[in-house]
């Protein structure tokens, strides 16, 4: 614990508090959930709360004690002021809520999420509460290869799997495109990747939004951003992105993993992470330019610059939804290219087909998205962004 006599800064607020009193702003809710009350940053509108057990709630008050203990010079906020600040959005419904992987972001924090009322003229959208990868995401492909064969050729379905798709900074694609083929890819999102023959029309079942979103605007994406993305498609990137080859360790609900098409221990699936790569960068970059604008001709405040932000329904906010849409679109396309990349892996070494190997979607689940949906808030219908 801090003694009292070491200051800590509240975000925003320009009051020195110690991490004990900053404590007193956090309530344990039950054994997993915490409650951030209204007061421990500036203007907070709702309260936040995040889930976490015992060795990641040591992890978080750490990273706020340590916070406090340097008064914030340099680095991110740590994630519970970052959940706090999101709690301070105009606009802001419910509660600003930080999931189990909650750490530190730019703006929100990774693992954050809000809600808007797309009806309050003041509510707002921010790219920080996107990120700058727009739709980075993880698809599960299932096999019905074993461990057992996968094992004695693994290294030449790593090599292969690399000898297919690109991977590492700056790495370029080998799908075919031209401005004209990503000017469509940007609008149509999977149903591109289906026409081209780079996936599988039951694809589109398993994925978020049907891979498509359709208020996806390509004028809205910046020439740079196009630039950007036109050599990128089909390539996996670099950091925490990766291609696996994963192994069914334990099946909890039988019945669940079956509708998977995962029915037996050591069964082979492959997971893909990656996202809309130099494109969705280029959309993010770029509207936070005109968003900080937009703050200082509506008056909008906030208590983290990174949290620049307009009116969802100004100018502003409407082009970075559209051109969000668009990169979304991108990343779909792209994750389709290396589902293909990777059938054709498989195939390559097993001297079989994809179809034969059972190499079927099994979901394709988006963490870096914002979309538009109706939910029940205090027994009332509202959209919510």
């Amino acid at each position: 614990m801090l003694s009292d006599d070491m200051p800590s800064t509240s975000a925003a607020s320009g009051i020195l508090r110690s991490y004990e009193d900053e404590c007193k702003y956090i309530e344990r809710v039950s054994p997993t959930q915490f409650r951030i009350k209204k007061g421990f940053v500036h203007n907070m509108k709702v309260d936040g709360c995040f889930y976490v057990n015992q060795h990641l709630q040591e992890l978080m008050f750490d990273e706020l004690q340590q916070f406090s203990d340097s008064r914030g010079v340099g680095g991110f906020l740590p994630a519970v002021k970052q959940i706090a600040n999101v709690a301070a959005l105009p606009g802001i419904v419910g509660r600003s809520i930080g999931l189990p992987d909650i750490h530190s972001g730019y703006g929100f924090a990774i693992g954050n999420m809000a809600a808007f009322d797309m009806n309050d003229p003041e509510a707002i959208v921010s790219p920080g509460g996107v990120g700058f990868d727009i739709n980075c995401g993880v698809r599960l492909i299932r096999t019905n290869l074993t461990e057992k064969e996968v094992g004695p050729v693994k290294e030449e379905l790593a090599q292969a799997l690399f000898d297919h798709i690109p991977v590492g900074v700056g790495s370029k694609g080998v799908i075919p495109m031209t401005m004209h083929n990503l000017e469509e890819a940007l609008e149509m999102g999977m149903d591109w990747s289906l026409r081209e023959g780079y996936a599988w029309a039951e694809d589109k079942e398993h994925c978020e939004e049907y891979g498509r979103m359709l208020q996806a605007n390509p004028a809205m994406v910046s020439q740079r951003a196009k630039k950007r993305g036109l050599p990128q498609l089909g390539t996996l990137g670099a950091g925490n992105h990766y291609c696996e080859i994963q192994v069914v360790d334990e099946i909890y609900d039988a019945h669940a993993a079956r509708k998977m098409g995962i029915d037996q221990k050591g069964q082979v699936c492959i997971m893909v992470h990656s996202g809309s790569r130099g494109l969705g960068h280029q959309v993010a970059t770029d509207s936070l330019v005109s968003m900080e604008k937009a703050m200082r001709r509506d008056g909008i405040e906030v208590n983290d610059r990174q949290l620049a932000c307009a009116r969802i329904q100004s100018k502003e906010g409407q082009h970075y939804l559209q051109g969000m849409a668009a990169a979304a679109n991108y990343a779909w396309v792209n994750r389709s290219s290396m589902t293909f990349l990777t059938r054709q892996a498989f195939a390559k070494i097993f001297n079989s087909t994809p179809d034969d190997l059972d190499m079927h979607v099994i979901y394709d689940v988006s963490h870096n998205i914002a979309k538009v949906e109706e939910h029940m808030v205090d027994g009332k219908l509202k959209q919510l962004e």
